[in-house]
């Protein structure tokens, strides 16, 4: 399949072309949203399969960014928050990785991405698409347990035959 050419706005300043990566694989893990300290989480978040571990998943990436890279990658996080709370939430998680913000639902609906609704909100489902030259190259869905995917990509991208 290939990626729509979508530009999303990053935690970065600039605008990122999904399309136009580049010719290296590329992780586009795509969440729910970030909660954060100052706000309680709403007791029904738990209750929806999928939606609680939004921090943990981006904090496995972090933690993984440099094995990831050495292996010819590039990571970014996807959610449809806007981009002051993404910026907000990548300052405070230390992740050496942009996040880019889907708020107007661009690449959500060009893709056809699972979503739900909760508390008036539309919000993506948790997956993972490993991008290579404007290609989905594998797509990891459903993903669980979101704290050990970044493992789970690592493990994908390393396997025999996958470099290069």
């Amino acid at each position: 399949m290939h990626m729509p050419h979508v530009g999303l706005r990053s935690t970065g300043g600039r605008d990122i072309d999904v399309a136009d990566l580049g010719e290296r694989r590329t992780v586009l893990y795509i969440y729910p949203r970030t909660g954060r300290p100052d706000r309680p989480v709403p007791a029904e978040w738990d209750a929806i399969p999928g939606a609680r571990g939004c921090t943990p998943e981006s904090c496995g990436f972090r933690d993984r960014f440099v094995e990831i890279s050495a292996l010819g990658a590039g990571v970014f996080g996807v959610s449809t928050q806007d981009t002051d709370y993404q910026r907000e939430a990548a300052e405070r998680l230390h992740l050496p990785f942009e996040l880019l913000s889907d708020s107007e639902f661009t690449l959500t609906d060009a893709l056809r991405l699972p979503t739900f609704h909760f508390e008036g909100e539309r919000l993506l489902k948790r997956l993972t698409l490993v991008v290579r030259a404007g290609r989905v190259e594998h797509v990891f869905y459903p993903v669980f347990p979101p704290d050990g995917h970044a493992e789970e990509v690592l493990a994908w991208l390393s396997r025999p035959g996958a470099r290069a």
